[in-house]
């Protein structure tokens, strides 16, 4: 069973429409594409960075 069906997306742009009118909803998508790139530029440098930080001692460490 798929999630969203090109039924389910007519749909959803349907009351988007008559909720936000045809004059809002360019901005609506632009925002929700920078938000979009924004997250995923994020998740990238989140993942390049690597906690190779071993120069404090854990808790354990410190106990022996």
């Amino acid at each position: 069973m798929d999630l969203l069906t090109p039924v389910h997306l007519v749909i959803i742009l349907a009351i988007a429409l008559l909720l936000f009118g045809p004059k809002r909803l360019p901005e609506i998508g632009q925002g929700l594409g920078k938000t979009i790139r924004e997250f995923r530029n994020a998740m990238k440098e989140g993942a390049d960075e690597k906690p190779s930080d071993k120069s404090t001692p854990s808790h354990e460490e410190q106990a022996h």
